[in-house]
């Protein structure tokens, strides 16, 4: 597997229905215009490799999610994570090509008056988490593996286990595979840094035109548990991409799936 501290990392913002509304956050993006009433709103750095801001601090853990020293109402995001080339031209993308998919956390903080998106996304080097298997990307297209997966979320506390995202199929994403990849593509050239959003292109730039990323493609609507319930230090956090033709979301099966488990300190 490739050094993921030499990937850039973006996220996506609002591809699936009603998680803003759920996060709070749609206020946030109340003077962005997209094409189709269902977009997704833009996208976001969460890791930039070699920079000297606060997004230079690589995010990732495998195992624990390090709440930030200051009082913050921080929440899982679920979502799948795709390990991606980076095709250039002329210093603008023109293509990207999935190659694997894992389980992400893209855990948030609910920070009042922050004016970008990626001020509520790393605070720290535990303040996200991927799951340590990747599953292989044979195409990236409709009747390719990714048809079969679901993604779910669960937060166990006090010895209680409670549903914490819903579960959703990949193929309920707002954008998906080729529609996806084309405004990734769009988004990464053309973005203005205006509002909550940034400019990628720059972000690109000064990252010394990275040649694979990490993209965060959008976290899940919340269960009523998980729209309601912050994060606590000893919070144990299972995010999973399982296979729903052979199996379902028990947390007590293990075949295949693909489980994120965090503890909270």
């Amino acid at each position: 597997m490739t050094n993921l501290k030499e990937l850039i990392g973006l996220g996506v913002a609002g591809n699936f229905a009603h998680h803003l509304e759920q996060a709070g956050e749609l206020e946030d993006f109340k003077n962005v215009v997209t094409k189709e009433e269902n977009a997704p709103k833009g996208i976001f750095p969460f890791y930039l490799p070699n920079s000297e801001s606060f997004l230079g601090i690589f995010p990732i853990s495998s195992d624990i999610v390090e709440l930030p020293l200051y009082e913050a109402n921080a929440q899982v995001e679920p979502e799948v994570i795709l390990l991606c080339d980076i095709i250039y031209k002329d210093n603008k993308v023109i293509d990207l090509k999935p190659l694997a998919f894992s389980a992400f956390n893209d855990c948030t903080i609910r920070k009042e008056g922050a004016k970008k998106i990626s001020e509520k996304k790393n605070w720290g080097s535990a303040s996200k988490g991927i799951a340590t298997e990747w599953i292989e990307i044979d195409k990236f297209e409709e009747g390719g593996i990714m048809d079969r997966y679901h993604l779910s979320s669960y937060l166990k506390r006090d010895g209680v286990v409670h549903p914490y995202g819903v579960d959703a199929p990949l193929l309920g994403y707002s954008y998906f595979y080729g529609k996806l990849k084309n405004w990734l593509i769009e988004k990464m050239n053309e973005q203005e840094d205006i509002n909550p959003l940034e400019d990628i292109l720059a972000h690109l730039k000064n990252s010394n035109y990275p040649s694979q990323a990490l993209i965060s493609i959008g976290a899940t609507a919340y269960s009523e548990f998980g729209e309601k319930h912050y994060l606590q230090k000893g919070d144990e956090i299972f995010v999973m991409v399982y296979d729903a033709s052979i199996n379902s979301s028990d947390l007590n099966e293990e075949k295949g799936k693909v489980i994120l488990k965090q503890k909270v300190i």
